[in-house]
């Protein structure tokens, strides 16, 4: 079974990952930021290095779909395939930071390697609002996050859920992040436990 966790930049994805990864007894796949060779870079200069940025994250997270079809485990990945595609590749060129060169060669390989890939079974959504992004960003400290700015934040957050209300690839669970603390509050925590094994078994 495969579950993914979606959600914006700070929105607590890797955070709810691995607490449901240990609940659960689940594998986890995480988003490999710190091995990405583009990110700093992007930051830096969002024009040179988006079209680098996105197919290499497009081909990693092709790869993290074929492996996690293929383990014949369980398992819940910090991020989908389908958020670079639908969210950061085509938010990019609506900001003159991606070419239409380049993006509709992005949108052809997204188009082709999708295809190929299985959606998950469960697709939990972190819903948060910009100052709660904002404070998760600035608490986890990462130097090349400094440089986001809160109308970028603000434009992905819209095509997030613009994404949301239309996905219809599998079950869906919306969580709201801002009225919640999954990680220092246990019935918080518990309460998405209760919401994951109703959308996974149907116990309510």
């Amino acid at each position: 079974m495969h579950i993914a966790v979606a959600g914006n930049i700070g929105s607590g994805k890797t955070s709810l990952t691995e607490l449901l990864a240990h609940h659960f007894g689940w594998e986890a796949h995480f988003e490999d930021v710190d091995e990405n060779p583009y990110l700093p870079d992007f930051y830096e200069d969002m024009k040179r290095w988006s079209f680098n940025l996105q197919i290499y994250f497009l081909k990693s997270r092709f790869s993290s779909v074929q492996e996690i079809r293929n383990t014949g485990r369980t398992v819940i990945q910090d991020r989908t395939i389908y958020e670079d595609a639908y969210i950061f590749a085509p938010n990019l060129f609506d900001m003159g930071l991606m070419s239409r060169r380049d993006f509709e060669n992005y949108e052809s390989l997204f188009e082709l390697m999708s295809s190929l890939v299985q959606p998950p079974d469960l697709l939990i959504y972190l819903r948060a609002s910009i100052p709660t992004l904002v404070n998760q960003i600035q608490l986890r400290g990462r130097n090349y996050e400094n440089n986001i700015r809160l109308e970028y934040l603000k434009r992905l957050n819209e095509r997030y859920e613009a994404w949301i209300e239309k996905y219809n690839k599998g079950k869906l669970l919306i969580i709201d992040a801002n009225e919640i603390d999954f990680i220092k509050n246990k019935a918080d925590l518990s309460m998405i436990i209760d919401k994951v094994n109703a959308q996974l078994h149907g116990l309510f």
